[in-house]
């Protein structure tokens, strides 16, 4: 045998053995399905539903319960009538895959695969409800005698408490009566076989109990609150509040009595909505009752606690105003008569003024409240407001009127101490003056005259201010501020000059050292003719002592330090 020959022989081995093991693998498969779909008959067999039927058709059903039967039972009959074509499809699948004849195998159990998926549905759903309607009788037995249970304890409980429900007593009993309308109706479907419906209306019967069940402590509770609770509140806000009018208190345009009126008004419509059980329509007006009932009492408190303030304070406020018009008229009469003598730069005359009428105008509404409280018409808590405002403005007030005063008593003193501030600047100017003068100076610099006379003027302008019939003392004040600078500029610039002109003189003589020095020789030159001829000191020392710092270094800081030591010494 050939190497080709041999090739193709193991080839044909190796396909045979895959051939054969695929079809083993189907065969199994198949196997597989086929005791799943028998397994799924066989469940579907084994409901018995046929038993349930003519169990439920013993039942003599009627109505819903009758019609839900007579639908699923012909949704299970044409079902079961499958079952026969199933069953042989199975067994043709399992007799065609015995014998290897996997194809026709493997289209019988599609067949029958696809009948059992269309019916299972519709069994187990016929099952779910045949079940349901043979318990339905039972069940609704039971829930029957527990909601009947419920029932009687709640007409008990209405029964023993009727007082605390008289107002929706009637509503209530019409809803009583309507669920036993609604048991009755539950025996005599459930007489006829009608369970479904029966159960529909146990459902309904359970909802209306349940409601009621839960409204009855809130009916209780708000019946309380509107006929006794705010009932004797607002009984009691209208005594209180006649009993205040009898003690001459007053509430303005606010009329009690209506409020608590129209408040009863509301207790009534919410005893009206109570009655027909329209709990939240009757929480609605409760609240708005309760709201008057706190804002009413609140008014009453509110009067009550204020009065006591009021008769305290109401002589001491007399006293008050009355000393304050008084301050306020002697403020006055002082600044007319300072104005005479001094400009009031600052509106202290009509800020005195205005304060004055402001106490005048608090006065007035003193004297109409006072008159409101003996006619019995004050509304304490308005006058209290007023009054705390009055007292707080009336410290201010005396708070200001008193800087005001102090401020224009400083007036005198200002004008005292101004003279003698002119005349002690006169003083220095002449001691700065002729102190330069005695210095034997070959003159005195320009600057430092114009800068004198310029003081000099400054110092009769002010004094001649000072002599006018009405004074600014502000104005005065801030030219004595000026003066005061310039006198001190004016003492530093002579001290400048005379330092200036015995540094140079002392420089000068140092410089006699470097003679042989031209710079030197030539700035000595130019030094004296800036001391003689000019009298500028200054740029003549810097002159020579820049000349002398070249020829000879630290030797003009050693001049300046001796001469500043010595006139160290001679002040202490």
């Amino acid at each position: 045998m050939s190497s080709t020959q041999s090739l193709l022989l193991i080839t044909l081995i190796i396909t045979i053995i895959v051939v054969v093991m695929a079809m083993l693998l189907i065969n199994r498969r198949q196997l597989r399905d086929i005791e799943e779909l028998d397994n799924e008959l066989g469940n579907m067999e084994d409901l018995h539903l046929e038993r349930a039927i003519g169990k439920l058709d013993q039942m003599e059903l009627a109505g819903e319960s009758l019609a839900t039967l007579n639908t699923w039972k012909k949704s299970y009959q044409k079902a079961a009538e499958l079952f026969p074509e199933i069953q042989r499809l199975i067994e043709d699948g399992a007799d065609e895959n015995a014998r290897y004849r996997l194809v026709k195998s493997h289209q019988s159990i599609k067949q029958a695969r696809e009948l059992v998926d269309s019916i299972s549905e519709d069994v187990k759903n016929s099952s779910d409800v045949f079940t349901q309607l043979l318990e339905s009788n039972r069940e609704n037995k039971a829930q029957y005698d527990e909601l009947m249970q419920s029932y009687r304890e709640i007409r008990k409980e209405i029964l023993a408490d009727s007082f605390d429900y008289s107002v929706a007593l009637e509503e209530i009993e019409n809803r009583l009566s309507a669920m036993e309308e609604d048991f009755a109706q539950v025996k005599n479907l459930s007489s006829q076989g009608d369970h479904v419906e029966a159960k529909r209306v146990l459902s309904k019967i359970r909802a209306d109990l349940t409601a009621l069940k839960t409204k009855l402590p809130e009916v209780k509770e708000d019946q309380h609150d509107l006929q006794t609770v705010f009932a004797d509140q607002l009984d009691e806000i209208a005594a209180g509040y006649k009993e205040m009018r009898d003690a001459k208190y007053g509430f303005g345009s606010l009329d009690v009595m209506l409020e608590i009126r129209q408040s009863n008004d509301q207790i009534d419509r919410s005893l009206a909505a109570l009655a027909q059980l329209d709990l939240e329509e009757t929480s609605k007006g409760m609240k708005k009752v309760e709201k008057e009932i706190k804002t009413l009492y609140g008014i009453l408190e509110k009067e009550y606690k204020a009065r006591p303030f009021v008769e305290k304070n109401q002589d001491k406020l007399q006293r008050l105003l009355t000393h304050q018009q008084t301050v306020s008229q002697q403020l006055i009469k002082k600044l007319r008569h300072i104005d005479e003598s001094y400009e009031l730069t600052h509106g202290e005359l009509d800020e005195s003024r205005e304060l004055e009428r402001e106490v005048h105008k608090m006065d007035s509404d003193y004297i109409r409240a006072s008159q409101r409280i003996a006619d019995g018409r004050a509304v304490y808590s308005e006058v209290q407001d007023d009054w705390i405002k009055i007292l707080g403005r009336l410290q201010e007030i005396g708070k200001r009127q008193q800087e005001l005063s102090e401020a224009v008593d400083g007036l005198y003193e200002a004008e005292e101490v101004a003279q003698r501030s002119i005349k002690e600047f006169k003083q220095q100017v002449s001691l700065v003056y002729r102190h330069l003068s005695r210095q034997n100076l070959p003159g005195i610099p320009e600057g430092f005259l114009q800068m004198y006379t310029l003081v000099i003027n400054e110092i009769s302008k002010t004094s001649g201010e000072l002599n006018q019939v009405r004074i600014n003392m502000e104005k005065i004040s801030e030219e004595l501020v000026q003066i005061s600078d310039d006198v001190d500029r004016l003492q530093r610039e002579a001290e400048d000059i005379i330092s200036s002109a015995n540094l140079f003189e002392l420089t000068m003589q140092y410089s006699n050292k470097f003679l042989d020095n031209e710079t030197v020789v030539r700035a000595r030159r130019n030094a004296m003719k800036l001391y003689d001829r000019d009298y500028n000191y200054k740029d003549a020392l810097d002159t020579i002592a820049t000349a002398v710092e070249r020829a000879e270094p630290g030797s003009y800081q050693r001049i300046e330090n001796a001469y500043y030591q010595e006139q160290k010494e001679l002040i202490d």
